[in-house]
């Protein structure tokens, strides 16, 4: 899982710190996006959605899917493979499936569950989602650090063997 990644070391630092600088961040995603948008949507017609499920569906882009399934198929595939909403297609997840079985490594990752797509996230770089653990909920923290607030006890007049105030 992602997260164990993270653990320690050098990714969980960078995490960190870009979870707690939200202009870095902002930078990797300005220098990342484009770069992503260039390789990913030419070489495997990705569709920008901010958590990428390449790997998980044999190099397939489940956001291609008219109707936005992450997880398999929605049971009109037609017979002979083909997209129920669009006749002329490919099921995404026909395609998926047979290239999943074709790849050497992540064979066994198209069972996954996965959660549902952020919208939040879409058109942004999916590589710095991953990093910052945005794609599966983690959410940024303040830089600063806020003071702790001091609060200021008043005498209670109910309390006894304490002497009520002046006035009363």
């Amino acid at each position: 899982m992602q997260l164990d990644l993270f653990a320690a070391g050098p990714l969980r630092w960078l995490r960190d710190y870009l979870n707690a600088h939200p202009r870095a961040e902002s930078f990797a995603q300005w220098v990342v996006t484009p770069v992503e948008a260039v390789t990913k949507k030419s070489v495997f017609g990705c569709q920008s959605c901010g958590q990428c499920l390449l790997h998980h569906n044999g190099l397939t882009c489940p956001m291609r899917c008219p109707k936005n399934l992450r997880n398999g198929p929605c049971g009109g595939v037609r017979m002979n493979g083909h997209c129920e909403v669009y006749p002329e297609r490919w099921c995404v997840w026909y395609l998926a499936y047979r290239r999943s079985q074709q790849l050497p490594i992540w064979r066994e990752s198209m069972y996954h569950r996965n959660p549902p797509v952020n919208w939040q996230l879409i058109n942004s770089a999916s590589w710095v989602n991953y990093v910052t653990g945005r794609d599966v909920g983690i959410r940024p923290q303040s830089a600063k650090k806020n003071p702790p607030v001091k609060s200021v006890k008043t005498p209670d007049p109910q309390q006894p063997g304490k002497a009520a105030p002046h006035g009363s």
